[in-house]
């Protein structure tokens, strides 16, 4: 699959969240969600449809694809190694930690990230 924005990434993870706790997603409740407009959304979900990440009917429910949630889940655990080695080892405050987290996991190699993930397990270990 071809590499998505950041911007996207966050809309694709947005769409996974509400799905997980509300098992239907609008485009209103992503524009919530994400504090943006219902434009920005619109242009949007059109782009993850076209990406194959969801099925989008401009005034109907939202679906995510297998791909979508493949996609959603590798951002997810990008944030959350991410933001637990913020916190557990660095000791950074949650709140700067969470922050932090997604900005990077937009950016970081999956070869720096899955040497994070040995380090932090390393650290469990002791």
């Amino acid at each position: 699959m071809a590499q998505i924005s950041s911007s996207l990434e966050d809309y694709i993870e947005a769409v996974y969240s509400i799905y997980i706790n509300e098992k239907k997603v609008k485009a209103v409740d992503v524009a919530r969600k994400l504090n943006v407009s219902r434009a920005s959304v619109t242009e949007a979900l059109q782009k993850l449809e076209q990406f194959g990440l969801i099925n989008y009917g401009h005034y109907g429910v939202i679906s995510i694809t297998d791909e979508g949630v493949k996609k959603a889940k590798e951002i997810i655990k990008k944030h959350e190694t991410l933001s637990a080695f913020f916190e557990k080892i660095l000791k950074v405050d949650h709140e700067l930690a969470e922050e932090t987290a997604c900005k990077i996991e937009h950016v970081i190699d999956n070869s720096i990230l899955e040497k994070l993930e040995k380090h932090i397990e390393s650290f469990k270990i002791q």
